[in-house]
């Protein structure tokens, strides 16, 4: 069973979400701010957190600091009533995995909760299988038939993200939402640039494809 933290300094808030987690299979431990949610960590295990940006003592923007700069590398899904651009940008230039603006809609929230989680597995075996073709996160390469292949890191995390949720469509912008979060100039188009450039270097692989889907963006189909 995966243990999800909530910190959330609003009772009823954090009261709902772990009903909701609960009655979806997860363990839900508790932290009414981030002070507290750091003297847990050192009692409990957590798989996930689920962050409220504004609480007292210390808020989501200096415990995801605080945690990352400790070496941490739980997933967060931070939880705001802040939709400005720059609290988003604030939010992942800290380190935060993925972003929700309050009211929060409880499917769209388990369902982000269970793609961490999935993406947090991925990373933590470094390494990810497509029939003959192993994607290696610490080395940023892939392997085809004996074949090693560098990539820049941007094209691989591009590469691995596609992977890692195959038939998913993923549009340009969530693509650079995570991908280029912090590079506000970036153009989407750059997305394009970088995905010719991954066709090109695995042109010859047949154990997957990258789809371009009209109109929306991207997706990685496996082949049979």
């Amino acid at each position: 069973m995966f243990h999800i933290m909530v910190a959330e300094d609003d009772p009823n808030t954090r009261r709902l979400m772990r009903m909701v987690l609960e009655q979806n299979g997860y363990e839900a431990v508790l932290a009414r701010d981030g002070l507290e949610a750091m003297e847990l960590l050192d009692k409990v295990h957590v798989d996930l957190i689920v962050l409220d940006v504004m609480m007292p003592r210390m808020d989501g923007y200096e415990f995801t600091e605080t945690l990352r700069s400790g070496g941490w590398n739980l997933p967060i899904l931070m939880v705001t009533a802040k939709e400005a651009p720059a609290d988003k940008k604030k939010g992942f230039i800290v380190g935060t995995d993925d972003y929700m603006v309050k009211p929060v809609d409880e499917e769209e929230m388990l369902l982000r909760i269970a793609a961490l989680l999935r993406r947090s597995q991925i990373v933590n075996e470094h390494q990810l299988v497509v029939g003959d073709t192993v994607l290696k996160y610490d080395e940023l390469s892939a392997y085809f038939q004996g074949t090693r292949i560098e990539f820049p890191n941007k094209e691989f995390m591009l590469l691995y993200k596609l992977l890692s949720y195959a038939n998913k469509i993923f549009t340009r912008r969530q693509l650079m939402d995570e991908l280029w979060a912090m590079d506000s100039d970036t153009d989407e188009r750059t997305v394009d640039v970088h995905i010719n450039r991954i066709r090109e270097r695995l042109k010859d692989n047949k154990d997957f494809e990258i789809i371009t889907v009209r109109g929306l963006g991207y997706k990685a189909v496996k082949r049979e």
